[in-house]
């Protein structure tokens, strides 16, 4: 009677999360699934995630450092022969936060796409895609079967089977008539054309594992009344009715959206929920929306315990309400990101999450009553007052004010000498300057 029991309440552990996740029917392909994914998050999950936050700081550094040597250098010999006019030689590229300093300013960026895999940082940076897979070109933007989809649309390569590069043939926009399900060992890489994901539904990462988003335009993502849909090459299944989400990320690991400029969305922009981990949010632009970012769904769901989740070099800009990020249970590096906007806060939370903030810039509204950047839900100050939310080198513009608790989060060095501070907020927007879908065009940097 007691191993039954205990068999109850595992299978209860798993099924009642998949119930929010759309999935009507659980089935033993996604049982097996689940089960794999829960494994994967957990040899991801970094006992020491300080050392994390050390490194990619370490890497902001080097690569500023690289990107003021260079300015310096070439406005030097702009200056001994005289200031380029308009129409004459064009600038150098400006990278300067790491991850496009190790790929944007290379002509050859479509010669060698798979090099992105390598410029992952933070959480999420063993995120590599399609890496090593072929490359697929979509050049049908319909959406018409969610079943047996078409050879050249979005959704057949989505879920094809093993690594798989996915790129674009030309600028198009896709109206997704349902959520597209997006399978393990992918990258959709946006680069060199205007794709435009807008009108329809979103794209969901759910029980997978190594997956890039980077270059997209996600606007107007509608709720969808859901059905039969393919989420693997090998298993289709019945959903129920999608949020409305841009981005949603269920029990997955290893995870980087990168690049990607979003708005206006039924739900939420981007959300994070269900045992994720190891994921990297970064260079993204967003405007226009309500509940912008959501990590961790529940107060009861404790095993979001491992999610940690890195925030780096976005911009959060016109139109933006709240939760950017709105945080549960892990631990969150939100570093150099460019807070332009908000009407009621910008960092939120419950259930006591470790909020580590460094380098950013909150230019707080000419409201009175929405200065505070943070904002904690549900617990007196005698418990909130213990969560760890720190702020360390951010800039507090208009009147911004971020309320500490907790004990400071240590600094570990990844490695000897990588022990520093993170660059000063009053740098982060030079940082996010690019944030958002670049136009990038085959044959010259981006």
């Amino acid at each position: 009677m007691a191993s039954k029991i205990a068999l109850i309440f595992l299978v209860l552990a798993i099924a009642i999360p998949c119930f929010e996740a759309g999935i009507a029917e659980f089935d033993d392909y996604l049982k097996a699934q689940a089960s794999l994914a829960r494994e994967i998050a957990l040899k991801s999950y970094i006992p020491n995630p300080e050392n994390i936050t050390a490194e990619i700081n370490h890497h902001v550094h080097m690569a500023m450092e690289e990107s003021l040597a260079e300015e310096y250098s070439n406005n030097t010999r702009r200056e001994l022969r005289g200031h380029a006019r308009r129409g004459g030689k064009a600038q150098p590229c400006m990278a300067s936060n790491p991850i496009d300093s190790c790929w944007r300013c290379n002509k050859d960026w479509a010669k060698d796409r798979q090099k992105l895999a390598k410029c992952g940082k933070g959480f999420g940076r063993k995120a590599v895609g399609g890496l090593g897979g072929k490359f697929y070109v979509v050049t049908d933007p319909s959406d018409n079967d969610m079943v047996n989809p078409k050879p050249g649309t979005l959704r057949y390569g989505a879920t094809r089977k093993g690594p798989l590069w996915i790129i674009f043939a030309h600028s198009m926009v896709i109206r997704l008539n349902q959520e597209l399900m997006v399978s393990s060992d992918k990258t959709i890489d946006g680069r060199g054309a205007e794709v435009h994901i807008r009108d329809g539904a979103g794209i969901t990462m759910q029980f997978v594992n190594n997956v890039i988003i980077h270059g997209l335009h996600i606007k107007n993502i509608k709720a969808k009344n859901g059905g039969m849909i393919r989420d693997a090459f090998d298993h289709v299944g019945l959903r129920t009715r999608s949020d409305g989400d841009a981005l949603s990320v269920f029990g997955s690991s290893n995870i980087w959206i990168d690049h990607i400029s979003l708005s206006e969305c039924e739900d939420g922009l981007i959300d994070v929920i269900q045992g994720s981990t190891a994921i990297t949010i970064s260079n993204c632009h967003m405007t226009k929306h309500n509940d912008v970012m959501l990590f961790g769904a529940s107060d009861k769901y404790t095993e979001d315990k491992i999610m940690q989740i890195t925030v780096a070099f976005n911009h959060f800009g016109q139109g933006l309400i709240q939760r950017m990020p709105r945080c549960r249970w892990g631990f969150f590096h939100v570093l150099n990101n460019d807070y332009t906007h908000w009407i009621m806060y910008a960092i939120g939370g419950s259930s006591g999450p470790t909020i580590l903030s460094q380098g950013n810039r909150f230019i707080a509204p000419n409201n009175n009553a929405a200065k505070t950047v943070t904002h904690r839900d549900y617990a007196t100050e005698d418990v909130w007052s213990k969560w760890q939310w720190r702020s360390e080198g951010d800039v507090f513009m208009n009147g911004a004010t971020f309320i500490q608790s907790g004990a400071p989060i240590k600094n570990l060095p990844f490695k000897k000498g990588y022990l520093m501070k993170p660059r000063h907020g009053s740098q982060a927007n030079r940082l996010t300057r690019f944030s958002g879908a670049i136009s990038c065009r085959v044959g010259r940097p981006c």
